[in-house]
């Protein structure tokens, strides 16, 4: 008769001992992996659905009240809340509204990871946290002015459960295609938090931001972030755009140089975006004009957004594509 001989109950725990270091070891990995798919996809489409939000309004400025006082208690600050009930709502379904004493009650967390940051910084709850110099009155170029308004934040959720911050001002302006200053521009932010409180809570994970610029023919934008990655070459001739453009192709196929309006979304969340230490301008994808004298459009870390001649010394930042 043939015998068979089976494991031994030291072979058997040996087997399962490895079995789990290799889970210890792969598992994590492929959790980040999952959940970085989950909320790239879950990230499109709330920026689908909040476009055509957007889109759907007839103007962005005007909501609200703001009256400055000399101090923050004497200061009449409804813009942001108003915003959300009286525009928003009437467009995206929204399950619930919190004042900018409440953020926490709708899901916004109290402490984030900035863009390539070691360590949390406090959650922005007004529009002199996303950036000081929105705030800044930095003159004029053409019919563009600075702000002032250093509003609160309010906060809402979608009925799909993310947590939206909204940073909001009332004196937005219209786009032109002059030399002008964004900070006038840009008529409402949104941080969102994907998920809620839970974690990571991170910028370029689970949390990102959105800004909707210019009060007639809006337009939203996400820029996909990534770390940054800049450069002092100078670049000269036809060949400046598509060179900058080069480099983050260079750090990854899937990154690319963003468009004005994004570049512009970045400016605004310097904070975030860990881009509030930059002393040169930005380049962006927006190209004006081809030639010997060429034009791109650059975004300035005081706001100024120019035509540039590609001929500069710009920093180099990627988004995703």
């Amino acid at each position: 008769m043939k015998k068979f001989r089976g494991f031994t109950l030291t072979e058997v725990l040996i087997t399962l001992a490895i079995i789990g270091i290799v889970a210890a070891i792969t598992l994590p990995s492929l959790l980040v992996n999952v959940n970085e798919k989950a909320w790239d996809a879950q990230r499109k489409a709330l920026h689908a659905r909040m476009a055509q939000a957007i889109g759907q309004m007839n103007g962005l400025a005007g909501y609200g009240t703001y009256t400055k006082g000399e101090t923050d208690e004497n200061t009449v600050d409804t813009v942001a809340e108003s915003f959300i009930i009286e525009a928003l709502s009437k467009v995206y379904k929204i399950n619930n509204v919190c004042g900018p004493d409440k953020l926490s009650s709708c899901g916004i967390p109290s402490n984030i990871t900035i863009l390539g940051g070691a360590s949390g910084i406090n959650f922005p709850t007004k529009m002199s946290e996303l950036n000081t110099v929105l705030l800044q009155d930095i003159g004029t170029v053409g019919s563009s002015y600075g702000s002032n308004a250093d509003t609160k934040a309010a906060a809402f959720e979608t009925i799909n459960g993310e947590s939206i911050a909204v940073f909001y001002n009332p004196y937005c302006g219209n786009d032109t295609t002059e030399n002008h200053f964004v900070q006038s521009k840009m008529c409402a932010n949104f941080i969102y938090d994907l998920n809620g409180t839970e974690g990571p809570n991170q910028v370029g994970k689970d949390i990102g931001f959105m800004t909707a610029f210019y009060n007639k023919n809006s337009v939203l934008v996400s820029p996909d972030i990534s770390e940054k990655y800049t450069t002092g070459r100078s670049y000269t001739g036809d060949s400046t755009t598509s060179d900058a453009a080069a480099i983050c192709k260079e750090q990854e196929e899937n990154l690319r140089l963003p468009d004005r309006d994004e570049a512009a979304s970045i400016f605004v969340n310097s904070v975030l975006a860990n881009t509030k230490s930059d002393t040169a301008d930005m380049w962006t994808g927006s190209i004006i004009s081809t030639g010997d004298t060429g034009l791109a459009w650059r975004q300035s870390n005081n706001g100024f957004r120019g035509k540039t001649p590609r001929t500069q010394i710009l920093y180099v930042h990627c988004i995703s594509k």
